[in-house]
């Protein structure tokens, strides 16, 4: 069991400039260790907290001599456990946690064991986000209409969050309204430096978001992870990770006039998957990152999930502690972050000579180089450099269905629809914008590209152009100070009077919550099979997330949603195209109404203030009255509501004993789904709205739920029942069971019959039969969504084989006792010869002391097949999860042993 902490002897006092002490902390240089001084920043921080929870049990000396080691180690792949500081959740994947947390405490009441130790050890924020819609838009009335709707909608939801925040103890719930979640980490919520009962730490993170990421730009160690994992570092576990290799990615040179923070990211986006990235650390440096803002910095950190990298750190400097000022943290603050930063090897001063870090791989970008570009348009990391964007569009329109094609025949790519709009003829063709939102943590946190596009957007009025009706524009800011710098610069009108008007203050379109496009519009598209497109400030562009029926989604700056918003198509080239014609019947281009980076920092410098900041943030826990007039049960123990079909109680803890059951091998199995490369979680797990016709619409209707009442997939993750009937729901999957047939369906095996993936599933169970997944490269890439996992659990899926996984997702299979594997490079299911309709046997021991992490397993089909693949249980902890039937299993019986 624990012990006392080896590393005591060199816990030292923080020494206040004026007397006085800040507290204690265990000082890296007191170590005597001249390796700590090569070590990337982002190392030292897994350091520090190995160190300062040390207790020769979760953590002993053997990983801080790993973790010391780095330059050696880590390209060994070696484990080490990590403690972060704190849990960030948003409503989405909060819910479930909750939900989870509540069914815990009755299982640990079921066994004998005392409720009340299922409590967050650590502080847990959770922000209110991802319920909100845009029902309403181009209204000045559309936050409030839009607010009142997402009550409505998601009352029980909120009700159940609130009862948790009363419940469990260490949780503060931020209510809907109130912000984005990592914009509200990112000015409000983030320490920066811990000091807890006179401890001094680094402040780390792990969310239930994969853009927790946004963080690391402000120098806090923060990631994506599993809603299984985030329980289980609530719960006092620590989290099993592979120690990373580290990318240094130097910045030279400042970015040119007219280009943007989101220019930028694409850049570095399409740069750092190019360079191999997934289950590393990026960590940025060089004389670039002087000229580069922190919103800059946070804008790029949020993104790492689209390169596939666990952090893009930045570490703290002189840049950071003005946007701590800006944002209204104490002088007393800053300067405590600042003494224990620089004591503890962990701040850059750019007046000191050059660190010695030592990196696993290098790369660099002259800023200089950055030239304006967008994404798409179905994956963040295609990135089109605007001038080849016309080009690049009518090469999409030819080439063959994929990432980069839509199979439009030459003869039908100039077609015209006509169509009538709210009584004025209308027209669309391919390639038209039918939405166009400024949305998302990515870019609505930085000021000059929201000020940015408002000052498009007021040349563009004051030249007379105008955004098409039938268009459906948007904003939705991160966070009030939004709305009180867009007012205080008095622009706020212009983007009003295109149809930008603010819309909620959550995710919106970003993640699929983009509401209904008009009648008449989504007619012509469907009845004309046109290709539709979508513009966002957003950071995810898979098919089908956006909208249903907007097939090219480009991500682009807030200014460039404006401006193709006026031009009302991608089909252009701005350079010598015009945008459109303006009042005195002259052709505007383009050029005429971008403002120059020193129009931008004037705006940007005279209407963002701290004290903005200081009075958004003074009342955002004070909710607002349709948040406070709820009214919730009090009690430690949930009261579940069996007719409720937002919050059911899950089925994981039916008939657990204290006994382990061991591991499982799959024996004879069918092949539930076929899959090729990039099936996403939000093909899994869908997060938009719930089909008519699907399993889940059914369940509904069946317990007198309206159509009108379903709300989305993601505002009912509290309900196992509808989660697990909504898993592989998505109308754009392919699987290739179904000969080229698009859609949520799959063929049961042996009577031939097509049906939904849900009923296949309860088909083969009732038949008393396994299943297994085959798949490509990158299965389960996308948003860290626990149901991709779960929903497969409770399908009654065994394993999944593929070429790779998605970390997050990888992770989450493990957590919910699913066998993940992988095809040995240079095979999969097409080079072996598989059809997909054989049955399948994988032999593992009954012995968890015989299966080893990483080890091969041979996989056999009833037509005599055979093949090796890598198991892919990581760590020795993974195992541990394994034996237990999953993670949170083991979390319980761990609890009541000790």
């Amino acid at each position: 069991m624990a012990s006392e902490n080896p590393f005591r002897s060199i816990l030292k006092t923080l020494e206040k400039p004026d007397g006085g002490e800040f507290g204690n902390y265990y000082s890296l240089p007191a170590l005597n260790d001249p390796r700590i001084d090569k070590l990337p920043y982002s190392i030292r921080i897994l350091l520090e907290s190995a160190i300062r929870n040390c207790d020769e049990f979760q953590v002993k000396s053997k990983d801080v001599e790993k973790i010391l080691d780095w330059e050696n180690t880590s390209p060994k792949q070696v484990e080490i456990p990590f403690k972060p500081a704190r849990v960030l959740l948003q409503d989405f994947t909060g819910v479930p946690a909750v939900v989870d947390l509540a069914c815990m405490r009755d299982a640990m009441n079921n066994l004998g064991g005392d409720s009340n130790k299922i409590n967050p050890l650590v502080p847990v924020d959770l922000v209110i986000d991802h319920s909100v819609q845009v029902d309403v838009a181009r209204s000045e009335n559309a936050v409030q209409a839009n607010m009142e709707l997402e009550f409505q909608r998601n009352n029980e939801r909120f009700a159940f969050l609130k009862w948790g925040s009363n419940a469990f103890d260490n949780m503060l719930v931020v209510p809907p309204g109130s912000g984005i979640v990592h914009q509200v980490n990112l000015e409000y919520l983030a320490r920066v430096v811990f000091n807890t009962n006179g401890l001094l730490y680094p402040d780390s993170v792990v969310g239930t978001d994969s853009h927790t990421t946004m963080i690391d730009g402000l120098g806090v160690a923060g990631w994506g992870v599993g809603g299984i994992e985030a329980e289980a570092t609530m719960l006092g576990q620590p989290m099993s990770m592979v120690l990373p290799g580290v990318v240094g990615f130097k910045l030279t040179g400042k970015l040119r006039d007219g280009m943007t923070a989101t220019d930028l990211v694409l850049t570095v986006t399409q740069m750092l998957r190019k360079h191999g990235v997934v289950g590393k650390f990026v960590e940025f440096y060089g004389e670039g990152m002087r000229e580069l803002s922190l919103a800059d910095r946070a804008t790029i950190a949020n993104m790492s999930p689209e390169y596939g990298a666990t952090m893009g750190f930045f570490p703290v400097d002189h840049v950071t502690l003005q946007y701590l000022k800006l944002t209204g943290r104490s002088d007393e603050t800053v300067s405590m972050i600042e003494a224990y930063l620089r004591a503890n090897k962990m701040f850059v001063d750019y007046s000191e000579p050059e660190s010695k870090t030592v990196y696993s791989s290098n790369l660099e970008l002259n800023l200089e180089d950055v030239e304006p570009c967008i994404s798409g348009p179905k994956r963040p990391h295609d990135r089109v450099p605007l001038k080849e964007m016309k080009a690049d569009w009518h090469s999409c329109l030819d080439n063959r269905v994929g990432f980069k094609g839509f199979a439009v025949p030459k003869e039908a790519q100039t077609k015209a629809v006509e169509f009538n709009f709210n009584g004025t003829p209308a027209q669309l063709r391919h390639g038209d914008v039918v939405i166009a939102a400024i949305t998302s943590c990515t870019n609505t946190s930085n000021p000059s590209v929201m000020l940015g596009a408002a000052l498009v957007a007021k040349k563009a009025c004051d030249l007379g152009l105008e955004v098409k009706p039938w268009i459906k524009t948007s904003l939705a800011p991160g966070s009030g100070v939004v709305t009180k710098y867009l007012a205080k610069s008095g622009l706020q009108k212009y983007l009003n009077q295109l149809g930008f008007s603010i819309v909620g203050y959550g995710c919106t379109t970003c993640i699929g919550n983009s509401g209904d496009i008009h009648e008449a519009v989504a007619s012509a598209i469907v009845d004309n099979d046109l290709v539709a497109s979508a513009v966002l400030s957003g950071n995810r562009n898979f098919e089908g997330r956006v909208h249903p029926l907007t097939r090219a989604n480009y991500l682009a700056s807030p200014p460039l949603v404006v401006a193709y918003a006026l031009a009302g198509t991608v089909d252009i080239d701005f350079e010598t195209e015009p945008i459109g014609t303006g009042k005195d019947g002259k052709h505007i281009f383009f050029r005429d109404i971008w403002p120059s980076n020193k129009e931008v920092a004037e705006v940007v410098q005279a209407s963002v203030l701290p004290d903005m900041f200081k009075a958004t943030y003074e009342a955002i826990t004070k909710g607002n009255s349709m948040w406070n007039e709820l009214s919730v049960a009090s009690g430690t123990l949930y009261e579940w509501d069996p007719k409720s079909t937002y919050i059911h109680e899950p089925p994981y803890f039916k008939g657990m004993t204290m006994s382990p059951p061991g591991p499982h091998g799959v024996k004879d199995a069918y092949c539930l789904l076929n899959f090729g490369d990039s099936i996403t979680t939000d093909h899994i797990s869908p997060a938009g709205s719930i089909h008519k016709d699907s399993p889940a619409a059914k369940y509904l209707m069946e317990r007198g739920v309206d159509r009108r009442d379903f709300n989305s997939y993601g505002s009912r993750r509290g309900n196992d029942e509808i989660m697990a009937r909504g898993t592989f729901a998505n109308i754009r999957i392919v699987n290739k069971h179904l000969k080229g047939e698009v859609g949520p369906k799959t063929v049961h095996i042996p009577s031939g019959e097509k049906l939904s993936v849900f009923d296949a599933a309860m088909k083969y169970r009732n038949e008393g039969r396994d299943t297994i997944i085959l798949a490509g490269a990158e299965y389960g890439s996308g948003s860290s969504r626990d149901w991709a996992a779960k929903g497969p659990m409770l399908l009654g899926v065994k394993a999944v084989i593929s070429k790779s996984f998605e970390r997050i997702h990888r992770s989450n299979l493990v957590g919910m006792g699913i066998i993940p594997l992988c095809f040995k490079t240079g095979e999969d299911a097409e080079t072996l010869g598989l059809t997909g309709e054989e049955l399948y046997t994988i032999d593992l021991p009954s012995n968890v002391s015989e299966i080893k992490p990483g080890q091969d397993v041979t996989v056999i089909t009833n037509n005599g097949k055979s093949f090796t693949c890598t198991l892919r249980f990581d760590t020795e902890v993974e195992l541990a999860y394994f034996n237990h039937g999953g993670i949170l299993q083991y979390v319980i019986r761990n609890l009541i042993k000790q």
